[in-house]
């Protein structure tokens, strides 16, 4: 049995964008006068972890902060502009979703945000949640990426050996978890870590193409 493990939200839909306005909105709600430009994000997206980062920011800053309501703001931002601008699938990967499917795979959603951060974008795009065999979320595991838990858990779940799995992700961090569980990856940054490096990568894409994923698997 075969698996496709998309592996966070920018995977499936390029939200990066919203989520720095997001961010930069929470920063304001907050009454911290930070502000994060596209670079100054780009920057930080090396580590996943939303919560993190703003950690780190206050680390860096000297300021004391609630990273935690800081991040909490910043998901509800996030969750409102997608229910408000609604958000497009990103080039090829409803076509490589359901070509997988049809061929018999198993198909895993394989994040370590919020089930609420999930909800939003999967609510936003033409695509059934039951497409998913398996959905991770933060309430799955406890270790965020690069941590591998993420994906023992969906291949656990899934009954599927990381040698029979794909893994498509956006981000250095991702990348980094699914190849630490054994998983192949192909990555598919998104518009703010087109500038990164995928060492962990089998392979490098701009967009998804069905035949893409057997052929890695094969």
């Amino acid at each position: 049995m075969r698996a496709l493990l998309f592996g966070s939200i920018s995977s499936v839909a390029d939200t990066s964008e919203i989520q720095r306005e997001a961010f930069n909105g929470a920063f304001a709600e907050h009454g911290l006068d930070w502000r994060w430009d596209r670079d100054d994000y780009r920057s930080r997206l090396d580590k996943a972890g939303g919560q993190e980062r703003i950690a780190e920011e206050a680390r860096r800053r000297g300021e004391d902060v609630d990273a935690a309501a800081v991040h909490a703001t910043k998901s509800r931002r996030f969750q409102e502009e997608l229910r408000r601008r609604g958000v497009a699938p990103r080039d090829g990967v409803l076509d490589t979703l359901r070509t997988a499917k049809s061929n018999g795979w198993k198909i895993g959603f394989v994040t370590t945000t919020s089930i609420d951060n999930v909800t939003a974008v999967l609510d936003a795009l033409p695509v059934d949640p039951g497409d998913f065999d398996v959905i991770v979320t933060s309430d799955q595991v406890d270790e965020p990426k690069p941590d591998p838990a993420a994906y023992r858990f969906a291949l656990d779940a899934l009954g599927v050996d990381a040698g029979d799995a794909v893994a498509v992700e956006d981000n250095p961090d991702g990348v980094r978890a699914a190849a630490a569980a054994g998983v192949t990856v192909l990555a598919f940054p998104n518009e703010n870590t087109a500038g990164s490096d995928f060492p962990d990568a089998a392979r490098r894409v701009d967009h998804l193409a069905s035949d893409e994923v057997p052929e890695l698997a094969a």
